[in-house]
């Protein structure tokens, strides 16, 4: 019954990553979930059919198709999850205007804090179309541990306007494994696995919250 909508107008901020990890962990927890991957380079959607869960999916991008399919997918799940195209598009506006809540993965670099900027402020138009929806939140995604860029870009998200997650989703080789071994964190063995894992778990668990 929830649309939560993972974007961002950059590529390479692991927005794909997030999609298909939120709908795996989703799926875990018992609930009914489809992925709809409305990215032109089809990232999510090949990844799930590479799994071992048969987790469904959709590829929707024209943005007339995205408003009248999402809601009438949404009824018939548990939860949607959406990966955003890449660039702030009408599909993305699509999206926006059927989410009830959108994640914005931001890598700690200046260039990614402008577009996660101008993500915010396609939110702002959505939510004053729509009442206050969809709910918004920000979380720092490939940080490096101990880098005085990773502190400095946690001030500016503090600044930007929606809530920033507690939790920091780390650089670590498991996960750029994941794709290229049909695979999650959950799956891979090995430290690094275990420790984006836990992760990738609080993270979600921070989502959910949010989820109204």
């Amino acid at each position: 019954m929830s649309v939560i909508a993972i974007i961002n107008q950059k590529g390479g901020c692991a927005k794909s990553t997030t999609a298909v990890h939120l709908a795996y962990w989703l799926v875990h927890r018992r609930n009914k979930v489809l992925l709809v991957d409305a990215d032109a380079q089809r990232s999510s959607s090949i990844w799930l059919e590479s799994l071992e869960d048969n987790i469904p999916c959709e590829v929707l991008q024209e943005p007339e198709t995205l408003l009248q399919r999402i809601p009438k997918l949404a009824e018939a799940y548990n939860y949607v999850v959406v990966d955003g195209p890449a660039g702030l598009s009408d599909a993305t506006k699509s999206i926006l205007f059927r989410a009830d809540l959108a994640i914005i993965p931001c890598q700690p670099s200046g260039v990614d804090l402008r577009s996660a900027s101008d993500a915010i402020r396609l939110i702002r138009q959505a939510q004053a179309e729509r009442n206050g929806a969809p709910k918004a939140a920000v979380f720092l995604s490939r940080a490096v541990k101990g880098t005085r860029l990773k502190d400095e870009a946690m001030l500016l998200l503090n600044n930007i306007g929606v809530p920033v997650l507690d939790t920091v989703i780390h650089q670590r080789q498991a996960i750029a494994d994941t794709f290229g071994q049909a695979a999650t964190v959950w799956e891979l063995l090995g430290k690094a696995a275990v420790e984006a894992a836990e992760e990738f778990d609080q993270l979600f668990r921070e989502i959910m919250e949010m989820v109204p």
